[in-house]
């Protein structure tokens, strides 16, 4: 998986005041947890850290925090309701021996052949959760659609990869072919 690298500079707790004027420098409050570590509270530059949110990779953050580095995952993200701008990010801190859970995006491959007889292809989902060891997470999961014929869908219980174990519901629907009025004519 690839590897996405954040500067980031240590804070001390605060009160509401605080961070208000640590987001108006443009700075985004930030918390760093797991692997039985203490919590580490740390800023980042918001447009730095836009690089990684706006982005449909999903990638290992390597957060660099006053000279000092981590390995870590993006946890959950807070957004402003009207301003869609960031207010505050966690991060999980992980490791090459624990395996990993997080979401990876979906590569769909190959003309379906119920598309080539009228049907219409539809595609629910742009990413699953997935769990693996750091060294076997994938970029993205490929998933060939060529045999899918019309009202035939892909669920996540279908799908098989090497060192990789699926976590979200097997009964998930990826992707599938719609019967149109075109393919029921024919």
């Amino acid at each position: 998986m690839k590897h996405f690298e954040l500067n980031g500079q240590l804070r001390k707790t605060g009160n509401k005041a605080t961070i208000k004027a640590l987001r108006e420098q443009g700075l985004v409050p930030c918390n760093l947890y797991g692997l039985g570590m203490e919590n580490i509270l740390f800023t980042v530059n918001e447009k730095e850290l836009k690089g990684l949110i706006n982005n449909p990779a999903s990638f290992i953050v390597d957060l660099v925090l006053d000279g000092t580095k981590y390995t870590a995952v993006l946890h959950e993200l807070q957004f402003h309701p009207v301003e869609d701008n960031c207010l505050h990010v966690d991060f999980l801190a992980v490791n090459e021996e624990k395996p990993i859970a997080i979401n990876v995006p979906l590569n769909i491959t190959g003309h379906a052949a119920g598309v080539q007889l009228g049907g219409k292809f539809v595609k629910n989902v742009r990413e699953l959760r997935v769990c693996a060891l750091m060294k076997d997470l994938p970029d993205q999961l490929d998933i060939d659609i060529t045999p899918l014929g019309i009202g035939e869908n892909i669920v996540a219980g279908d799908l098989k990869y090497e060192n990789v174990a699926i976590l979200s519901p097997k009964n998930t629907i990826v992707c599938g072919v719609k019967a149109t009025r075109q393919s029921a004519q024919a």
